[in-house]
């Protein structure tokens, strides 16, 4: 009772937070013509609501692509429909086809909100509180404490909240995912993953660690006998969940490719603006876009990023385990964001929220990064105006990890799963430690460096010479973060997990 009594008291923390953020500034406001983020939301309702099923993804003379024409999903569609008929009971004047293009008002702006607070709640809070509160192996102190971080993850509410948009839609259906795994609900979580990935294409970043897992349990139960029983409905499952899906647009083959093109745009090129990745790192002193062709990028990225993902992915396939399946979450999400093409800066929220399940396991390296993850968007919540939520949601999420899991003091090779690791690496170097003090100045310098960088960027004006440098500097410093937490997490990825089925066999 106290347990469920003390997540109440997080949830309605994390609501007050979230509606206090979305107080202030959105993407684009005031910034004709294309506006931003949130116009994008608004104007997909006003498309969806008053075009036809099969002009949605089209160009048309009502429907111009080219001003926040729909790319993602089905499910992103259906959403915004429902959201624009409650919109036209309200005011119709928010979704009238041409006209309400850049509405601006205030009542509008609390609609748009209430919009991303309600499918939070219904979605996304739920998942993270029931999988907390069903953690194995941790006491009330700790599911407490780990759902209290998740839920103020600084980087998921500045966007959703701030930027605008409904990430936590896709990111929850895909916690459900995680949680009907957890408990060998092997179907409902293929439905809850297949809803994720047609909310939002970018939901790919965790499609491999799935089909993984769920292969691999399939393996150990044999393929010529029960384990095909599972494959086969396994596949029968995603079929039907994806036939659901995209029902409307089954009936026509032309319908099909153009959402296909839409939800890929392959031409728009590597990355966009100052993605914290290795291809914008390395395009600071090698100009990739301009030497490569567009082919050979995008197959240089193609076969960069499956290498990245393989230790994990074959690691996974030949022991499934959940914590396996944790692991290699992070790994394949961070391995999409640095390695892939055509990334957006906001897709490290992919990374962040496996990040997040486990900050109960690896406090420290967990908090460490999603400070970082947070960082690494700066430049773009500087553009929305939304520097003060930034060191306010930033400075409580350290403040709350600092104090519920002593993060400082979590440094030893045990906290950070490396005992395994280390040990193997002493069979041939001796001398080999993780040294906790080592970490802790590290961490140190690296929550110094990006104060100071965030302080620079929001008061001084850069050289004009390099009008770019603050944004460059954010995101070369960001990705050697990330390249650092990709080497990370695939250690613990295969030794832990290696550790964890020895510990069995042992038992």
């Amino acid at each position: 009772m106290e347990k469920w009594s003390s997540m109440t008291i997080i949830v309605l923390l994390g609501l007050i937070i979230r509606w206090t953020v979305s107080l202030g500034s959105y993407s684009g406001a005031g910034k004709p013509p294309m506006y931003g983020d949130y116009e994008a939301q608004r104007h997909w309702q006003e498309i969806t609501y008053n075009l036809p099923v099969k002009h949605w993804y089209f160009n048309t003379t009502d429907n111009n692509l080219q001003y926040w024409g729909l790319d993602y999903p089905p499910l992103t569609a259906y959403h915004s429909l429902l959201c624009a008929y409650v919109a036209q009971l309200i005011d119709p004047s928010w979704v009238a086809l041409h006209t309400s293009h850049g509405y601006e008002s205030q009542p509008h702006k609390l609609f748009m909100r209430t919009t991303v607070l309600v499918a939070d709640m219904l979605i996304y809070i739920p998942a993270v509180i029931l999988y907390c509160c069903y953690l194995k192996d941790a006491s009330n102190k700790k599911k407490i404490s780990s759902a209290l971080c998740i839920l103020l993850y600084p980087g998921l509410i500045l966007i959703d909240y701030g930027h605008f948009q409904y990430n936590s839609v896709s990111l929850g259906f895909a916690l459900w995912g995680m949680l009907f795994l957890s408990y060998d609900l092997d179907v409902w979580g293929s439905i809850a993953f297949c809803f994720a990935l047609n909310y939002k294409q970018m939901e790919l970043y965790h499609s491999l660690p799935f089909f993984c897992y769920l292969l691999g349990k399939c393996f150990k139960k044999g393929l010529m006998g029960k384990g095909l029983l599972s494959l086969m409905k396994l596949g029968f499952t995603v079929v039907v969940s994806f036939a659901f899906c995209w029902l409307p647009f089954c009936m026509d083959v032309r319908q099909i490719l153009q959402v296909l093109r839409r939800l890929f745009p392959v031409d728009r090129g590597l990355f966009e603006d100052k993605v914290a990745n290795i291809w914008c790192t390395i395009s600071v002193f090698f100009k990739i876009k301009t030497i490569l062709s567009a082919e050979t990028q995008f197959k240089l990225s193609l076969v960069l990023t499956f290498l990245a993902i393989l230790p994990s992915c074959i690691k996974l396939t030949m022991q499934p385990s959940l914590r396996g399946f944790k692991y290699s979450l992070g790994c394949c999400a961070l391995s999409f964001f640095l390695f892939s093409f055509q990334v957006h800066e906001k897709s490290i929220l992919l990374v962040s929220i496996p990040v997040c399940l486990l900050i109960n396991e690896i406090p420290f390296m967990s908090a460490w990064f999603l400070l970082v993850s947070t960082f690494s968007m700066l430049p773009l919540l500087l553009k929305d105006g939304l520097l003060l939520s930034y060191i306010v949601t930033t400075l409580a999420f350290l403040m709350v990890c600092g104090t519920s899991f002593s993060i400082l003091e979590k440094t030893s090779e045990a906290d950070l799963k490396l005992k395994m690791f280390s040990a193997s690496i002493r069979n041939y170097i001796p001398w080999f430690k993780i040294f906790p003090k080592t970490m802790k100045y590290l961490f140190l310098v690296s929550i110094t460096m990006m104060g100071i960088l965030t302080l620079m960027s929001a008061t001084l004006d850069p050289p004009q010479k390099l009008p770019d440098l603050f944004p460059l500097t954010i995101s070369v410093v960001s990705c050697l973060h990330f390249l650092f937490f990709l080497l990370y997490f695939n250690v613990i990825a295969i030794w832990e997990s290696k550790s964890s089925s020895n510990q069995k066999k042992s038992n």
